[in-house]
């Protein structure tokens, strides 16, 4: 009994971790977008003609609701944020950038190979992160636990969802979450951006680690 709870309560501590992170990295995005439309709306601001004060008026709310927007991030995440921990402004990871992190993963010492099926599409920034976070995670477990293993990431583009997998050929029964909470962490996520995920060995020997994520927000 002293051990289902102490696992219960380590699971409860990573779903938290988890929450935080997420927090952090989407407020770190979507405080780019805000700052990027602010600076758009005071630049066409400048440019328009006396006559047009109506104009003028609505880019100048534009510019304030933004502002305001920004500050009340700020405030509503730093009471996420550990105390003492300082404000990230890092641009946060994409897919644009999985073949480098396959290519770190490579360097590491485990043999990926990536395939690409599909056009890839714009991601809203939460399904971007998470997608990435997720084959990131995958490949991180199956480097540390799965032993002399091969890994394979397919990412699938289409219509209306984005699809990850992960496998290995390593010891399945630790390729997956390592003896960890990290696919704790990334059910988490996937959830908050209305995607699925499912995990388990892989037919063959190994661990396949398998992800769908709408494409668009609303999905």
């Amino acid at each position: 009994m002293k051990l289902e709870a102490a696992r219960t309560a380590a699971a409860e501590r990573a779903v938290a971790e988890e929450r935080q992170r997420i927090a952090r990295e989407l407020h770190d995005v979507i405080a780019h977008s805000v700052s990027v439309m602010t600076v758009q709306a005071g630049a066409v601001r400048r440019l328009l003609q006396p006559e047009q004060e109506r104009e003028r008026l609505a880019l100048e709310a534009i510019e304030a609701t933004g502002r305001e927007a920004l500050t009340e991030m700020r405030r509503l995440v730093g009471l996420l944020r550990e105390q003492g921990a300082s404000a990230e402004f890092s641009p946060q990871p994409s897919m644009r950038a999985v073949d480098v992190l396959v290519g770190t993963v490579r360097e590491a010492g485990l043999p990926v190979e990536l395939a690409v099926e599909g056009e890839p599409a714009e991601l809203p920034p939460g399904v971007d992160l998470a997608a990435y976070r997720i084959i990131q995670e995958a490949l991180t477990n199956a480097l540390k636990y799965a032993g002399p293993a091969k890994a394979w990431v397919t990412v699938r583009w289409r219509d209306r969802e984005l699809e990850v997998e992960i496998a290995n050929d390593g010891r399945s029964g630790s390729g997956g979450d390592g003896g960890g909470h990290g696919l704790v962490g990334l059910r988490e996520r996937v959830a908050l951006v209305g995607g699925t995920i499912a995990s388990g060995p892989r037919p063959g020997g190994g661990f396949v680690v398998t992800a769908q994520l709408p494409v668009r927000s609303g999905a």
